[in-house]
Parts: structure tokens; sequence; C-alpha cells
């Protein structure tokens, strides 16, 4: 019995925050690698498509994994998956890495809010689940 049909989007995006947090940690780590290219990973437009199709029941929020770390194919989207890409919109430096110090602590910034708004989010909802449990248990 599924009892809310957002959670396991909610889920799925947390999954993505954290891997994302993990690619802009790589990215301040390798800020001195010579010819290191800055690396992120682009899920909202995925994460919008399905949320879209949650809201108009069209169908089922299926995804299938071929590893835990992987998101698996999802109709509409041109790969199925989340976009992973070398940012390189910065200028390179003379070494050949293109990683912005500023750009990587202010995406980390942003993702760290994203993250922390989604698991207050899903903390909530499983508290007024709570609630409605406790109390009909209390109802006669």
């Amino acid at each position: 019995m599924n009892i809310s049909k957002s959670l396991p989007l909610a889920v799925e995006a947390l999954d993505f925050r954290a891997i994302r947090q993990k690619m802009i940690s790589g990215n301040i780590a390798n800020v001195d690698t010579p010819y290191y290219r800055a690396r992120d990973i682009r899920f909202e437009d995925l994460l919008a498509k399905e949320a879209h199709l949650l809201q108009n029941e069209t169908r089922k929020l299926e995804m299938a994994h071929t590893h835990p770390m992987h998101l698996d194919y999802v109709d509409g989207s041109a790969s199925g998956r989340a976009e992973r890409f070398f940012r390189g919109a910065h200028p390179t430096r003379n070494d050949g890495n293109d990683v912005d110090i500023d750009v990587e602590s202010t995406e980390m910034s942003k993702n760290a809010i994203m993250f922390d708004a989604m698991s207050n989010a899903i903390k909530k909802q499983a508290m007024i689940f709570k609630s409605v449990i406790d109390a009909s248990g209390k109802v006669q």
C-alpha cells in the first residue's frame, strides 16, 4: 500500500541531491588538478516530468535501477537518465582546469538548501501521517 504518491519522488530527489553533493565536493577537491574539468548532474527536468505524470495520474511512478546510485529510464527524456555533464562555462586556467571555487561553493550551498528543504518536507509529511494514526486510535 502506497500512502503517498509523492514520497517515492521525494526520496529520489534526496538521492539526487546526495549524488550532486559528491560531484561538487569532487570538483572542489580537484581545484588544483591540472586539466580537471568541473562535473555536474542535471536532474530537475527528469523530476519535473515524473511530478507531472503523478499529478495527472496518467501512469504509476516507475523507475528501474541498473545500479543502486543510478536512475534508469523515464519516458520523455532523450537519455532517460539524469544528465551528467562538464560545466565548462568558465574560462579554463593555464593548467587546463576550469573549476571556479566561487561557483562550486555557491552550487554546494544551493544543493544543501534544497536537500534540507526536501528532508524537512518528508519529515513533516511523516509527522502528519503519525498524527492521523494517533488520532484515529482515539476515535471511538
